[in-house]
């Protein structure tokens, strides 16, 4: 069995600027890494991570008949934008169904106690690859640094690639 982590941003740049090392370094590690996107565009950097993409609304449509990632990882402004996402996250939390990993800042205050902050420390390769995604997003030139840094409700993590932020 294969890991599968979901990543759910709105937009191909937003995914590659704040989980690209992450998703390039659990791509490398073997897991199954699919970008759900909500406005989707060019998604040729996140090819270059490693990852596939699904557009995010039909994926919400079919959600039940789709097999559930261990890990789940969202942009929280999504929650305003679509209140399924929410939803989802919501019932992967009270089920403990899947590690539930966020960025951003307007997290909704019913989730800010149920997360905490972590990192992942992004290996050398993923640096690179993510500085050739955020080019490939015309962001030629982004710093990229050593670490991303997320809140997460992590249940038994499948992964030891998160630890708390300090």
């Amino acid at each position: 069995m294969r890991y599968r982590l979901d990543v759910v941003a709105p937009t191909v740049l937003d995914a590659v600027r704040y989980a690209g090392g992450w998703v390039y370094d659990r791509a490398m590690a073997g897991w199954d890494v699919t970008v759900l996107i909500a406005n989707p565009g060019d998604v040729r950097p996140l090819h270059i991570l490693g990852a596939e993409t699904l557009d995010l609304d039909s994926v919400l449509n079919a959600w039940e008949d789709r097999p559930h990632p261990q890990t789940v990882a969202v942009a929280a402004d999504l929650f305003d934008r679509d209140p399924r996402v929410l939803t989802h996250v919501r019932n992967a939390l009270d089920q403990h169904a899947a590690e539930v990993t966020v960025w951003g800042e307007r997290l909704p205050a019913e989730l800010d106690s149920s997360v905490d902050s972590v990192e992942h420390r992004l290996s050398a390769a993923a640096r690179a690859f993510k500085a050739k995604a955020l080019s490939a997003a015309d962001q030629t030139g982004a710093a990229v640094g050593h670490t991303e840094t997320f809140r997460s409700g992590v249940m038994a993590s499948v992964a030891a690639d998160l630890i708390p932020a300090s």
